[in-house]
């Protein structure tokens, strides 16, 4: 049986993933120093990409970021990804430079799905900055919303305990057989119970968006939390 910091902790865990997952793939980047923009306007005409992104004023326009940051997220993004878009392998090999102890593979793999918005298999740089803002920038419900869309696997709207099962599980294998040594391998299922208890408000066997917003909204940890993350860059 899991003690209840256990239970809690990798709960709030697993929602603030969203956000330190997106920080550690920045940092990769080089994107936290705003000193390396001092004039990246000319790379969006004269970089040799596959897909060139949309003008930055128009992703000014549909972010919340402004035009030097957008500069310096541009240039990391090049840097790492000179074709001008991220497939998944790519991606479970940068999150595999983060979690080296553990398996990252299988979160990678949610993870890119909720990033590559338009289901073509691969992330532009407007995937990763309209991802990155939400996550960064956006309110409270924003965030959430985002994250609820993360755990919904299948995009039905709700959250199925197979679903769950499925994340918890991902982290798990990515952190928690090292950072919670003593825990049995039926932890992850024993979470999904104690998730569900405490985010299925009607018992129903699924979690809601409003449900799921709800719940975390009365999480204090889980609120203190994520506005530990406000305007990194």
């Amino acid at each position: 049986m899991l003690d209840k910091w256990e239970v809690e902790g990798l709960q709030t865990v697993g929602i603030l993933l969203v956000v330190c997952s997106s920080l550690k793939l920045m940092h990769f980047l080089g994107l936290i120093d705003l000193s390396m923009a001092d004039s990246v306007e000319d790379d969006f005409e004269l970089s040799t990409v596959c897909h060139r992104p949309e003008s930055m004023d128009k992703l000014q326009e549909q972010t919340k970021f402004t035009k030097k940051e957008l500069q310096v997220l541009y240039r990391g993004f090049k840097n790492e990804c000179p074709s001008g878009v991220v497939n998944e392998e790519k991606f479970q090999t940068i999150y595999s430079q983060f979690f080296p102890q553990g398996d990252s593979s299988m979160y990678a793999h949610f993870l890119f799905e909720a990033f590559d918005t338009n289901k073509n298999g691969s992330v532009s740089f407007e995937d990763f900055v309209f991802g990155l803002s939400i996550i960064l920038r956006g309110t409270i419900n924003d965030r959430l919303n985002w994250a609820f869309n993360l755990y919904d696997l299948n995009k039905d709207g709700c959250i199925t305990k197979e679903e769950m099962l499925d994340i918890m599980k991902s982290i798990y294998d990515m952190m928690g057989k090292y950072t919670y040594p003593t825990m049995q391998d039926d932890a992850p299922r024993e979470h999904v119970e104690s998730f569900f208890q405490k985010m299925d408000r009607n018992k129903d066997g699924v979690v809601t968006i409003e449900e799921f917003i709800e719940s975390c909204k009365k999480d204090e940890n889980i609120m203190q939390s994520m506005q530990l993350f406000d305007n990194v860059i």
